[in-house]
């Protein structure tokens, strides 16, 4: 048994399809499938049912992948501490962001860090808030940009910056010409909104619950997959949305057909944070990271200077 194949096998269970899971282990489908036969016989037990394309792990095979979670961690662990006594701001620093936040943010952010880390390199990830916080946990990534509050068990958190949520309006909207717009009469416009999966959908519904129509009433409002989509359906005229402020002010073009209005107080607004593994030692790399990210003076943004590290107490 090597750790090799254990990546394989939790690769797979991450997959439930081998060719996806050759994919992410960046090896042929013959290779992964032929390495996860062989555990199976060398274990003498059956780690996946096999049905058409699509694999499930057995009971067994379920108790066998949390354990080779943990042996990779470990393992992951013992990377890290060989990193420790090296240069902490020497080699690739595996980094993500939530979708909501990367195109923002890294424009600003990467030639920062090519300039205050040269040995540095980020290794750059953008995905779901939960996958991120998974990836972390499997020391598949190093630290993460997420919006609180999320579940830090055995993570440390740094807070970033707050900031509010804005609506996004077309030029000719009845609304560009009030100061700011009630949450409440978001319910009145088509609302165009993330797909399920992204936290902010779920905040923007917490702002507006009645813009969300009850399961089995009504086909509920459109979503895009990405907020640069939902812009450009909002530019065709298919209704409104609401955005992080940073989304509409750190952008290269001035879209003449787009405005935005900020929401009445009490406005909805979110907290970005730093996020890493508890027992991640290169802590001089985080904190030059969280420097460089203050310094991108990220317009819509405030930042949190003075607030302290939030260490995981488990």
């Amino acid at each position: 048994m090597t750790l090799t194949e254990l990546r394989y096998l939790v690769n797979l269970d991450k997959e439930r399809h081998f060719g996806r899971a050759a994919e992410r282990s960046f090896v042929s489908q013959p290779t992964l499938s032929v390495a996860v036969k062989k555990l199976e016989d060398d274990l003498g037990v059956m780690l996946f049912e096999r049905n058409r394309g699509e694999v499930r792990p057995t009971p067994v095979g379920e108790r066998i992948i949390v354990q080779a979670r943990k042996v990779l961690a470990e393992a992951g662990r013992v990377e890290d501490m060989a990193r420790e006594g090296r240069d902490e701001l020497s080699g690739p620093l595996r980094f993500g962001a939530i979708y909501t936040v990367g195109p923002y943010l890294l424009p600003g952010l990467v030639p920062l860090m090519r300039e205050r880390a040269p040995l540095m390199p980020l290794v750059i990830e953008e995905n779901f808030t939960a996958k991120l916080l998974e990836q972390l946990r499997d020391n598949e990534l190093d630290v993460a940009v997420i919006a609180l509050p999320v579940d830090l068990h055995g993570l440390n958190a740094w807070s970033l910056y707050d900031e509010d949520f804005v609506v996004l309006l077309p030029q000719d909207h009845r609304w560009a010409s009030e100061e700011q717009i009630p949450a409440k009469r978001l319910a009145e416009e088509n609302l165009l909104l993330l797909g399920p999966g992204h936290c902010f959908r779920d905040q923007v519904i917490s702002a507006c619950p009645k813009c969300v129509t009850a399961e089995g009433d009504g086909p509920g409002p459109r979503t895009g997959s990405s907020l640069e989509t939902i812009r450009y359906m909002v530019v065709s005229g298919l209704g409104i949305t609401v955005v992080p402020r940073t989304s509409v002010e750190n952008r290269g073009d001035n879209n003449a057909l787009l405005t935005w209005r900020p929401l009445a107080a009490p406005a909805p607004a979110r907290r970005l944070a730093l996020v890493w593994r508890k027992t991640f030692p290169r802590r001089e790399a985080i904190k030059l990271l969280r420097e460089a990210i203050l310094a991108t003076e990220l317009k819509g943004a405030s930042f949190l200077l003075k607030e302290k590290a939030q260490e995981s107490t488990d």
